[in-house]
């Protein structure tokens, strides 16, 4: 704590690694808080797993019965709207709400004027005074009444003239959570959403989620609403891991064959001279991504595309992209650059004027501008197809109402400090923590801070260490090309009988994908007294996560992408033993391929195979330290943590070189980590959960 005080008070970046359970959001949290207290300061804490928003919440109502903070927890106003409109809506009915109000406010004013002069009134001068307001509250009336004709909100015409003081005193009284206070706003017929933004200038707490920092656009607005420029505010990171999906994420544009067709729809019945260079742009990107995606669909492709985006190599060395010279091919106009200023130019006008029907009552619903994003879309990508860092990706997927397969034109941001940067750059400081940041040179290079400049600290395991034992378990290497090997097969569901039997308690294994999590449940399932979850894509992971830990004789399996993998507690006897198998690679298709160079190119030096290291084999070890973090998470608590491929063991570091992981880890969890043989791994559990009296009766005999 005081180390990180002493880094935000001289404006450093902190990055924090701290075991789980170690409490590490406190720890940043409270110094955050209280140099925030002293410097004028808001705090901004921010997550993208929810079990983590649920924690900081609790967090700081813990803190708020100690320090009279004001803490402020915010959602999306999606999630908030009282009346179910998307944000243009929102937005044109908020204006006209809002001139509604002024005019009548206006009117009031007026009316007691005119009711001043009344009685006062001697002279001609003041019974021309009066006439003069008795014709403005004609006009006024006149307004009001074409105001009240058209598309208004009536939740936040309350806002703006009931009383809402005894909101905010409710508010401050507590951490209040966006389901609480859409349920007091939503009695008091008031919209919860926009009284936060009106009335959280100048709090010291804020709970959000990554959308309110990474996202430029909302970032601007959440720091105006909050008061605050960017360096008035401090930013805590938890699960900061996962910063770089984050960003890459919010990066990324797409535009959808659909968008453009609508587009060309909506310039039909327009009657504006640059409708037809606006036409002549978007139905050339739509000639375009057609027949690239037919194009680079080989034989039989087509008819196994299915409800997922699947991606279509169109880069090449030599030049540009497929899809950017197809197009090129199929413009037909005077000049591509100003046939797009003028397709943004009438966008953007035509955005406007729905905007303005819907305010007008014109319309019942807000009519959503296809050219205006189709142009802009077009615009950025003959602007950055090209550019360092960007992968131009077509995707397709089918249709399934109508069984027709369409495209989708992407540009993929494969280095995320584009977006993180100049976020970093900007802000007073900000404290990365996760349990899984190092090493630290890798995260600070690929978010865009510097090393050099920034605290870095970081604590290994804090519980007792005879209370947990962590196995490399020599089984053959689950290379991906192995793994429809029956003799692997049948090595691997050893390994995992022996943990299941040898456990007493439930038992939670990791997968490289859902695929294999199938296959070995479908192995276990029928040969091991105990009760068996499947967690699927789809399906409710919340349910099955509630029915094994409270079963005591349970077997979770799982894909360690899923959501399992981190953020969420398995205390005590919710889970003993965790099981990783394999080292879990994410699918190394085109897109991982583009970010793999790009990582290569813009940190070539730093490291032995820079792209390799940064873009796959630190992220997946990563993951697999925050899947063995999910047991042992207090002082009491005990449990073992198998890694199950040789890859993990250290003698993998000799015999097979540059597949090894071991060198990945922190030296601290290597130092513990124990190689063993898979017949062996039955007594090492029996002896282990022995010495912890685990067992309610006779243990099982190997």
């Amino acid at each position: 704590m005081e180390t990180i005080d002493e880094a935000l008070s001289d404006g450093q970046d902190v990055l924090f690694e701290g075991a789980c359970g170690t409490g590490k959001t406190l720890a940043a949290l409270a110094p955050a808080l209280e140099y925030a207290r002293t410097a004028n300061k808001t705090v901004v804490i921010t997550t993208n797993v929810h079990q983590q928003t649920r924690q900081f919440i609790e967090e700081a109502r813990a803190i708020i019965r100690q320090e009279p903070i004001r803490a402020v927890v915010f959602r999306g106003k999606l999630d908030m709207c009282h009346i179910d409109v998307g944000y243009e809506e929102c937005q044109a009915l908020r204006d006209t709400t809002r001139e509604l109000v002024e005019s009548e406010t206006d009117r009031d004013e007026l009316a007691e004027a005119e009711r001043e002069l009344l009685d006062t009134a001697t002279d001609s001068d003041a019974i021309a005074g009066r006439n003069a307001i008795m014709d403005e509250l004609d006009a006024l009336d006149d307004t009001i009444d074409e105001l009240r004709e058209q598309s208004t909100c009536e939740y936040y015409y309350n806002n703006l003239t009931a009383e809402t003081e005894p909101f905010y005193e409710w508010l401050f009284e507590d951490v209040r959570t966006p389901d609480e206070i859409y349920e007091y706003a939503h009695e008091a017929g008031l919209c919860g959403y926009e009284l936060l933004k009106e009335g959280v200038e100048g709090v010291d707490l804020v709970v959000c989620n990554y959308h309110h920092v990474l996202d430029p656009v909302i970032r601007e607005q959440f720091f105006r609403w909050l008061g605050r420029d960017p360096d008035d505010v401090v930013v805590v990171f938890d699960e900061a891991h996962n910063i770089e999906d984050a960003a890459r994420e919010h990066a990324t544009q797409t535009l959808t064959e659909q968008t453009l067709q609508s587009g060309l729809s909506e310039l039909e019945g327009v009657d504006d001279p640059r409708s037809t260079p606006a036409e002549n742009v978007i139905e050339a990107f739509q000639d375009a991504l057609v027949s690239t995606y037919d194009d680079g669909l080989a034989f039989g492709e087509r008819e196994a595309v299915g409800d997922d985006w699947y991606d279509l190599s169109i880069t090449n060395d030599a030049r540009r992209d497929e899809l950017t010279l197809a197009f090129l091919d199929a413009y037909t106009g005077a000049g591509i650059h100003e046939d797009l200023d003028q397709a943004i130019e009438l966008g953007t006008e035509l955005d406007r004027s729905y905007e303005q029907s819907y305010k007008n009552g014109e319309t019942k619903t807000r009519k959503e501008c296809h050219v205006l994003p189709a142009a802009t879309f077009i615009d950025d990508w003959l602007q950055d197809s090209d550019e360092e860092g960007m992968y131009p990706v077509v995707s397709v997927r089918r249709d399934q109402a109508n069984e027709t397969v369409y495209g989708r034109a992407e540009l993929y941001t494969c280095l995320p400090r584009r977006i993180t940067q100049p976020l970093f750059e900007e802000l007073h400081a900000s404290v990365l923590m996760s349990a899984t940041l190092r090493p630290f040179d890798v995260l600070a290079s690929v978010l865009g801070l510097d090393p050099e400049e920034s605290m870095q600290m970081a604590y290994g395991p804090q519980f007792p260490e005879e209370r947990r034992r962590t196995y490399a378990v020599n089984t053959p290497a689950l290379f991906a090309r192995r793994r429809d090997e029956q003799e692997l097969q049948a090595r691997v569901t050893g390994v995992l009988e022996d943990a299941i039997r040898f456990t007493p308690g439930n038992v939670l294994c990791f997968f490289p994908s859902y695929r294999e999590a199938q296959r070995y449940h479908d192995r276990l399932v029928d040969d091991i007294d105990a009760t068996f979850y499947l967690d699927s894509a789809g399906t409710s992971v919340e349910r099955q996560k509630e029915a094994f830990t409270a079963d005591g004789n349970g077997v979770l399996l799982t894909s360690l992408w899923g959501t399992l993998t981190e953020g969420v507690s398995f205390d005590g006897t919710d889970a003993r033993t965790v099981v990783v198998v394999g080292v879990p690679y994410p699918r190394l298709d085109d897109r991982m391929n583009a970010v793999e160079s790009a990582y290569a190119d813009a940190f070539d030096g730093t490291r032995n195979d820079p792209g390799w290291e940064y873009a796959v084999e630190i992220p997946t070890v990563r993951k697999t330290r925050q899947a063995v973090g999910r047991v042992v998470r207090s002082p009491e608590d005990f449990g073992a943590r198998l890694l199950v491929d040789e890859r993990y063991t250290t003698k993998a570091k000799r015999e097979l070189q540059q597949y090894s992981v071991v060198e990945t880890f922190p030296p601290e969890e290597r130092a513990e980590t124990i190689d063993i043989e898979p017949k062996k791994l039955k007594f090492a559990l029996l002896n282990f959960y022995t010495d912890m009296n685990a067992w309610a009766g006779q243990p099982p005999t190997p």
